[in-house]
């Protein structure tokens, strides 16, 4: 539906007032705000000159560049966004979609790649492309100062792509292992390259959700959640959970088989953990996932604690927010660190659901957690 009343609807309106009226316009796909504007968008990474507000576009301006990018200021689920860009030449960028917090979003999220170039063959790095893992279907992008249309359906795990009206991209993203396990909520957003690229037409509705996440902390009042133990300090500070000292925060509820997602900043050299299928007490069985950011250790940031070093390294720095994401299923256990595979161990032993547990492991080092939240999985 375009929201325009059918004729019926249009006698039924005149017959019975502004009620049916309304419940006519309730029903019709809602568009968001006017996007062309700054107050629907925030600039990351990079001086607020980045991107530039007029005559109803957006435009990157050529002063700016990598990692700038301009990111919307609400989170989506599953979205439909459509648009045009306008390419003069020579010009690289990209569409950010499922964008974290923190963390670089090509690797977390998902990029759509432009480009100007009209490769014969389709590419991976092809207009198109879902940078740089999956090339697009064709390429028929108008690079000669055209404007070129756009539009991105994700309701995940279907994945679609049209550029200039033709499909590009028809995917699902859980039969491509770079993609399934990216982030299914984040921010939209366009990447800064130094291109002069101008964007308008922003339009994007929101599609029913299918996230199942189970809050473990966002807020002072989830440490209802949680019963600490031993003598670490666990301090809720608004939307952050800040840990010091030796001991555990261990989650009321139980879990077997979940996907586990965190934002983590951390001192220098802290340590620390997650844990899970775990007891309560120091005598019982857990799995640890190590926060220890000592690249020469045997077990740094992402191990799995007496099984699997850490492989690569990740890229984090101490003080800085990251991406953590645990999936654990059977006997199965993927760890990613700001988008990257840092560890794929399908050996477990202990199948049994267990308590989550968060690890203080050092006095004088702390160790903080944002919207933190688990999806148990059947």
């Amino acid at each position: 539906m375009d929201g325009t009343l059918t004729r019926r609807q249009l006698v039924s309106v005149l017959a019975g007032g502004s009620t049916t009226l309304a419940m006519a316009q309730e029903k019709s796909p809602q568009r968001l705000q006017n996007w062309m504007q700054p107050k629907s968008w925030t600039v990351e990474q990079g001086p607020e000159t980045a991107f530039v507000f007029s005559d109803n576009e957006i435009r990157i301006h050529p002063g700016s560049g990598f990692p700038t990018w301009l990111r919307s200021r609400e989170r989506f689920d599953n979205f439909d966004w459509s648009g045009e860009v306008f390419i003069a030449g020579w010009a690289n960028g990209g569409l950010y979609f499922c964008a974290p917090e923190a963390g670089p979003p090509t690797e977390c999220g998902y990029k759509l790649n432009i480009f100007q170039k009209r490769d014969e063959t389709p590419l991976r790095e092809s207009c198109g492309s879902i940078f740089p893992v999956v090339a697009p279907k064709k390429v028929n992008v108008k690079p000669n100062k055209e404007w070129n249309a756009f539009r991105i359906r994700f309701a995940w795990p279907t994945l679609q792509v049209w550029w200039n009206g033709e499909t590009v991209q028809d995917l699902d993203v859980t039969r491509i292992p770079e993609l399934e396990d990216r982030l299914r909520q984040g921010y939209l957003g366009i990447e800064s390259l130094s291109y002069p690229l101008r964007f308008r037409n922003f339009q994007i509705q929101r599609l029913p959700g299918t996230q199942n996440w189970q809050t473990l902390y966002a807020k002072p009042a989830d440490m209802s959640l949680w019963k600490p133990t031993e003598k670490a300090t666990w301090e809720a500070l608004g939307p952050v959970l800040r840990a010091d000292g030796l001991g555990y925060l261990v989650s009321n509820a139980k879990f077997r088989d979940f996907r586990l997602q965190c934002y983590v900043r951390a001192s220098k050299h802290s340590n620390g953990g997650i844990l899970f299928r775990g007891g309560e007490d120091n005598q019982s069985f857990r799995y640890e996932i190590q926060l220890h950011d000592v690249e020469g250790a045997v077990y740094p940031t992402g191990s799995l604690y007496h099984y699997a070093r850490c492989n690569p390294y990740p890229r984090i720095a101490a003080e800085e927010w990251f991406l953590f994401q645990l999936y654990v299923k059977d006997s199965t256990c993927r760890v990613r660190i700001n988008g990257e595979t840092v560890v794929n161990y399908n050996r477990l032993e202990h199948l049994e659901a267990g308590h989550i547990l968060l690890q203080a492991h050092q006095a004088g080092k702390w160790i903080e957690y944002r919207d933190l939240k688990i999806d148990p999985l059947s």
